[in-house]
């Protein structure tokens, strides 16, 4: 059996899942997400079949090499993992350092040429299972990128194509970009109609860090682990959100409030400066798509939070409170509007400003990454400064599903799952 070939043909059946939901608009249906999971356990399932056979053929390779062969070509010794990140960047800097000692872990690593390649200067490459980690923790600090739809590319993969149905109106004639059905008589002939498609296109941008360590710290490996680790991990996930909010699209993801997609609702009559009122959160709400509504959440900048606590909807000559804060321990982690949760976020615009306040459904947002953090490390940077350098390169991009606003059927007020209030200044 070929089992290469039957890969690519779970691989191309997963992809066509992927496009059937991104082109709903609305994400897989349970058979789809069931399908698509189900497929994920059988594409592993061959990938560590394959990966089995590769390395009982290069065993047998190994066996039947000629006792007087180069040494290279020998069965290489088992070597072990390192049993932490700051354990590994240690080894790094003695290996680097000149008359330093090499710690066989990582000239099995640096060898391997699975990873990106080792800098010119002699950096090494971070283990693997450690690169994973700093990016689960990137994604554990990003508020905003663990709720979006997140699409892992192949090796050999730099961007993505989807194609997706170009509709913008709920008018007849307009459904699904120009589908339409008609009510006929009995030997009337039919009128015929098709969809429209748009094509979304994904290519990977870098995002970047640098750290400098002195030889002092670099003899704490427990606190080069948490210090480096952390810190990026924290940068990278504020970085990530503020991109997925604010991007522009050039050089980085696309953020929700530069794309065609957001619906902005004007604020009320002559609405004071600088506040937000019960009018303001009913007008976002109406303008929500209605099937997002389950999955939005409202994003604010804390400096909004005082406008929410006074904010009431009146009756007769009393009225009830609209923001319903936290029940305490026992009760929900976030304070809540029409059900949602409300959540801080510090890359939401101040008071006042369009985007202080804003309610999305981020599983309408699609993010694409290249495997883990790349990251590496060399001595010679900043060498006469007894310091060593430390970078790190995350490869990804995004962009929100929907290319534009959506004209509902009936009424002019368009919806979209992402909404913004207008500035109040």
């Amino acid at each position: 059996m070929d089992f290469k070939a039957l890969l690519k043909q779970k691989l191309d059946a997963q992809q066509t899942l992927l496009n059937a939901a991104m082109a709903s608009g609305t994400g897989f249906t349970v058979e789809q997400q069931a399908g698509f999971d189900t497929l994920q356990a059988e594409i592993v399932n061959l990938e560590n079949t394959i990966k089995a056979a590769m390395e009982l053929e290069a065993r047998q390779a190994d066996l039947n090499t000629p006792v007087n062969a180069p040494l290279y070509a020998q069965p290489k010794a088992k070597v072990e993992k390192f049993g932490s990140f700051g354990e590994q960047l240690r080894a790094v800097i003695e290996a680097a350092r000149p008359g330093g000692s090499m710690d066989n872990r990582l000239s099995i690593k640096a060898a391997a040429g699975l990873n990106e390649n080792v800098g010119s200067d002699g950096g090494f490459l971070v283990d693997t299972d450690f690169s994973k980690e700093i990016l689960k923790r990137a994604y554990e600090t990003g508020v905003l990128a663990s709720r979006c739809n997140k699409v892992p590319l192949s090796t050999n993969s730099t961007g993505l194509r989807i194609n997706a149905i170009d509709e913008s109106s709920r008018a007849n004639g307009s459904r699904w970009g120009g589908i339409q059905a008609y009510w006929e008589g009995e030997a009337d002939g039919l009128i015929g109609s098709k969809p429209k498609f748009r094509q979304m296109e994904l290519n990977l941008h870098k995002l970047t860090g640098l750290c400098y360590a002195t030889d002092e710290l670099l003899l704490d490996a427990t606190a080069l682990e948490s210090v480096i680790s952390q810190g990026f991990a924290e940068e990278f996930g504020f970085k990530m959100d503020d991109a997925i909010l604010n991007g522009t699209g050039a050089g980085m993801p696309l953020g929700l409030m530069n794309s065609k997609s957001l619906v902005t609702v004007p604020k009320v009559g002559s609405q004071t400066a600088g506040t937000v009122n019960v009018q303001n959160i009913v007008g976002m709400w109406s303008r929500c798509w209605g099937k997002s509504r389950q999955n939005a959440a409202w994003f604010i900048n804390q400096d909004i939070e005082p406008q929410l606590y006074t904010m009431a909807l009146s009756v007769g000559t009393g009225g009830i409170p609209v923001y319903m804060p936290a029940g305490g321990i026992s009760g929900s982690p976030y304070s809540t509007l029409y059900g949602r949760p409300v959540i801080p976020l510090e890359q939401c615009q101040t008071l006042g400003t369009t985007g202080d306040i804003i309610l999305a459904d981020l599983s309408q947002y699609l993010i694409i990454d290249k495997g883990g953090i790349s990251a590496a490390s060399s001595i010679h940077v900043r060498f006469l400064y007894d310091e060593n350098c430390f970078r790190f390169i995350y490869r990804v991009d995004g962009q929100p599903v929907w290319g534009s606003v959506l004209t509902p059927s009936r009424g002019s007020n368009t919806l979209s799952p992402f909404v913004a209030l207008a500035s109040r200044a």
